[in-house]
């Protein structure tokens, strides 16, 4: 195992979530429990790849020989490309590794009061906005859609995620531009301010950038050897192997691949979710070890599902590769005691599902989709509980 972080694997979900720094927190096993499982663990860069020869290159100089490879490599964070906030002043942060979370945590200290911009409104904004509001920061968040999560959720559910924010203390600017960042008047090194296009200045002691991840790639930029997609991703099958390339499999933010869920029909599609990475990663073990007789042998076989924290625990399944056209939601949406469900309609199925305080619905409803039983429009307009509908198993698989 290749990696670039100085780290055992850790649960980067915690990270933006919790802002969590301490690495034998994060970590998801023991450095024993590798050397058990005869996983050597190399902490270096991946420099280039001879698919021909099957060799992988790192940076230190060394070659490492494969009979199977897999790419796991994840997505880098980008900087807004504007001045002052692309990297050019100090206390203007991405969030993606455990650095990331002790520079902030540095950055803001342990006494609140901090003045924190964070630009971007989709989950990693939100939810390390709603973090540090939680610590006593005083915490705005500028995204460019009407409401929070609005391309992801639709505008009714975003609307009730920026109502829990804001019950915490977050502030909003909503369709908004960012113009530049200009630098503090105590010192010119680091942030003091970030301008937006129609005038307005908002004070900052640190600003966090949570506007997209690309696939980590460059290793691969420059091999004629494979084609990457053009966001940078690498195309795969329902197997996760990369095409032309029987020994070498891709996975988590890296893969592009058939989508099978509701409304699906194989339509290529590249998920950053970290339960999407987990499960891609059990069909490639069961695919190279050959145990066909498992629960993950292909993407036909699990839905997505992610998890956020949103001043209240949001549950997801499902996934909209065709868009929505509806969204029906049903429960309380109060912000003090939130006990809700929305379905997301495409003509006229149900291709998603989103709750709050309802948990066992996101569950029930991940494996309806997963087995073809998901109830539709009708029956969910007509009051239809989605926990009474029984699931019934997919054929036993020789």
């Amino acid at each position: 195992m290749i990696s670039r972080e100085m780290v055992l694997p850790i649960d980067r979900t915690k990270l933006s979530k919790a802002l969590l720094t301490d690495e034998s927190k994060a970590a998801w096993r023991s450095e024993e429990h590798f050397k058990e499982g005869g996983v050597e663990i190399v902490y270096s860069e991946v420099k280039s790849a001879d698919f021909d020869k099957k060799i992988i290159k790192t940076d230190d100089g060394k070659e490492y020989s494969y009979n199977k490879l897999i790419l796991a490599s994840g997505g880098t964070p980008k900087y807004l490309p504007i001045d002052g906030l692309k990297g050019d002043l100090g206390n203007v942060f991405l969030l993606r590794s455990l650095e990331h979370t002790k520079a902030i945590t540095s950055a803001a200290g342990d006494k609140g009061g901090k003045n924190i911009i964070v630009i971007g409104s989709s989950f990693i904004g939100m939810e390390v906005g709603n973090c540090l509001a939680n610590k006593k920061h005083d915490v705005t968040i500028v995204g460019m859609e009407s409401t929070p999560l609005e391309k992801i959720m639709g505008s009714r559910v975003g609307a009730i995620f920026r109502r829990m924010l804001e019950k915490s203390g977050v502030k909003f600017y909503m369709n908004a531009n960012v113009s530049h960042g200009s630098p503090s008047s105590t010192d010119s090194s680091k942030i003091g301010s970030v301008h937006l296009k129609d005038g307005t200045v908002l004070s900052a002691d640190l600003v966090i950038e949570g506007v997209g991840v690309r696939p980590s790639t460059d290793y691969l930029q420059d091999s004629s050897q494979i084609t990457l997609e053009k966001d940078g991703s690498l195309s795969v099958d329902e197997y996760f192997q990369v095409k032309g390339h029987k020994d070498v499999y891709a996975i988590g933010d890296i893969a592009t691949y058939p989508y099978h869920g509701p409304d699906g029909n194989g339509k290529p599609v590249r998920i950053e979710h970290w339960d999407v990475a987990q499960n891609a990663g059990r069909v490639v073990a069961s695919r190279i070890t050959g145990s066909t007789n498992t629960t993950n042998n292909s993407s036909k076989d699990f839905i997505p599902v992610f998890w956020s924290a949103l001043g209240a625990q949001l549950r997801y399944c499902g996934h909209t590769p065709n868009g929505f056209d509806d969204v029906i939601i049903k429960g309380n949406t109060d912000v003090e005691k939130p006990s809700w469900s929305a379905f997301y309609i495409k003509d006229e199925k149900v291709v998603a599902v989103a709750t709050m305080g309802n948990d066992p619905v996101m569950s029930h409803c991940a494996e309806l989709m997963r087995v073809g039983g998901m109830p539709g429009r009708k029956e969910i307009e007509s009051g239809l509980d989605v926990l009474t509908v029984g699931i019934k198993p997919l054929e036993a698989k020789i």
